[in-house]
């Protein structure tokens, strides 16, 4: 079974890695989304894979490292792009979260990113 749990955060960043001309070598911002997905059995019990509140304090630190910040100045996000936060996130949380199968980020409402390890 799959469970997910969705985040936002609002920062800013720049692509320097791309053309001078284009829109995202240019200082901007956006509403990022997170869905954090969490795999494994469902507990005879408990009758749910994980507390989704379990996931929210794994998460907790990582979120505030993101939230109004510039992205750029996180060591290992010198490059921020949708792709390059997953990994980053990913590998920050699934030592504390091994049950972790998959981060979706949204970067607009079109565009995003999946990552599965």
């Amino acid at each position: 079974m799959e469970i997910f749990k969705e985040f936002s955060f609002e920062a800013a960043h720049r692509l320097p890695n791309v053309p001078e001309d284009h829109k995202c070598a240019r200082l901007h911002g956006h509403s990022f989304q997170i869905r954090l997905s969490v795999s494994g059995p469902v507990g005879e019990v408990s009758g749910w894979v994980m507390d989704f509140g379990d996931i929210k304090q794994a998460f907790k630190p990582i979120l505030n490292q993101l939230d109004h910040y510039y992205l750029n100045d996180i060591e290992g996000l010198e490059n921020p792009t949708s792709e390059n936060i997953a990994r980053w996130i990913w590998d920050k949380l699934k030592p504390t979260l091994p049950e972790l199968s998959e981060i979706q980020i949204r970067e607009t409402c079109t565009s995003g990113c999946v990552y599965r390890g």
